[in-house]
């Protein structure tokens, strides 16, 4: 898969449209998701051109990988995540429903999150 320039992530990464921003620094930027599916509800990506997972473990310089892990384990400490327990998702492809073609990581909280899959 091709990166496109104009997904939605990468025009919040331009300043082309807002986010309530919770972290940045020089390979990372975390926000808020707009339609959160738990309370506490964070989107963490990138500022690296990377479709996927796959993609970004594969072609990122190890830097960002560490400064990525990293600081989706400092947002979660600092939003006062680690105590209680968080879920960190990331789906990849059309089969597990991802809509923004660049790779990011969605950490939920702040309720009772349930079974990780639903039965068919």
């Amino acid at each position: 898969m091709v990166y496109d320039r104009n997904n939605i992530f990468a025009r919040i990464l331009r300043g082309e449209i807002p986010c309530r921003k919770l972290y940045e620094d020089e390979h990372v930027l975390a926000f808020h998701d707009i339609n959160p599916q738990a309370p506490t509800h964070i989107l963490v990506i990138p500022k690296g051109e990377y479709v996927s997972f796959d993609d970004f473990s594969q072609n990122a310089p190890g830097a960002e990988i560490a400064a990525f892990c990293r600081a989706a384990g400092r947002i979660a400490r600092e939003n006062g995540l680690d105590g209680p327990g968080y879920r960190i998702l990331a789906n990849h492809g059309a089969a597990a429903h991802q809509e923004v073609p660049h790779f990011h990581l969605h950490i939920f909280a702040g309720r009772l999150l349930g079974p990780m899959l639903v039965k068919d």
